[in-house]
């Protein structure tokens, strides 16, 4: 490991033979993981954060690590915080399902032009929480401040990358060292979530699909089911290690929990109707983000229609 790298965007471990693991800093510009695969000859990056510097860092540091350029690149779905540091790996080969370049296509140029055309109103924004944060020192807020910062700093220059391959069901990469089977099964907590597994390393990266120690993030797009299905077939797979979209390194252990989280939340959904009855039940009082818990219970009733 380089020990004289250090990212203010992500700490960087390495976790098995030739796979390095970018576990996102809070209030940096990474916001979710993102991390690197060395075949031996090819290199994989997955996923590329939130911002541009961001995905600077991670190309620099994968470059370094393996002496070579970044061959392809993974989106494992279409959610800005692992795609929309796409343009600094504009020399890769980017990659991702069809049904994810289509929403990115579809969903991101809107967006982002709207943020680009009220780059004033996010400085005004940034500038009336500085003035609580000098009243208060809350070291949350002071987070959300970094965290808005990074994205003052990308918009100027933010492009909008999509990916020129896309995949329906899976595809393998073979390298010298090691392959990787990237593949998906469908929508769990995003339109199509795609996951990547190293067979010799028995590692995973799986995105969204999985949080470790903090809430994961229901949408309306959200397939609560299907999520759990997908779950129970990575459970079933030789993996060992299981890299999440959000939180530290993981294991066949934290993939049980996010299935039992999501099972007791379908329940819980089914038959309470005030979200001021709801308290986050004692398996997840430590996990981070405990204000998601009452938002994805208000979420899946939206789902469940119930």
């Amino acid at each position: 490991m380089h020990k004289e790298f250090s990212s203010k965007h992500f700490c960087l471990e390495k976790v098995s033979e030739g796979i390095y693991v970018a576990i996102a800093r809070e209030g940096g510009g990474a916001v979710a993981n993102a991390g690197f695969i060395d075949l031996g000859d090819r290199t994989i990056v997955f996923d590329t954060f939130n911002t541009q510097q961001a995905a600077e860092d991670l190309k620099f540091i994968a470059e370094k690590i393996t002496n070579r350029p970044v061959t392809w690149v993974v989106n494992s779905h279409w959610h800005g915080d692992h795609v929309r540091g796409n343009q600094a790996f504009n020399e890769s080969n980017i990659i991702s399902s069809q049904v994810t370049y289509e929403k990115m296509k579809d969903i991101h140029p809107a967006r982002i032009n709207q943020q680009k055309n009220d780059i004033q109103g996010l400085r005004n924004y940034i500038h009336s929480l500085n003035g609580q944060l000098n009243q208060t020192n809350d070291p949350k807020l002071k987070r959300q401040i970094n965290f808005l910062s990074e994205i003052e700093v990308s918009l100027p220059t933010l492009k909008l990358v999509l990916p020129q391959i896309t995949f329906l069901d899976a595809i393998t990469f073979h390298g010298s060292k090691r392959s990787a089977q990237l593949f998906t099964l469908g929508g769990g907590h995003s339109f199509c979530d795609a996951v990547l597994y190293i067979p010799e390393e028995k590692v995973i990266f799986m995105g969204d699909l999985l949080f470790v120690d903090c809430h994961p993030t229901f949408f309306e797009e959200s397939n609560p089911e299907n999520w759990i299905h997908i779950l129970e077939k990575v459970r079933a797979m030789d993996v060992k290690i299981a890299i999440p979209g959000h939180g530290s390194i993981g294991t066949k252990i934290h993939i049980l929990e996010l299935i039992n989280y999501i099972n007791d939340l379908t329940v819980i959904a089914r038959e309470k109707d005030q979200i001021e009855d709801i308290k986050v039940p004692n398996n997840y009082k430590n996990w981070r983000s405990p204000e998601v818990y009452q938002q994805n219970f208000k979420i899946l009733k939206e789902i469940l229609k119930c």
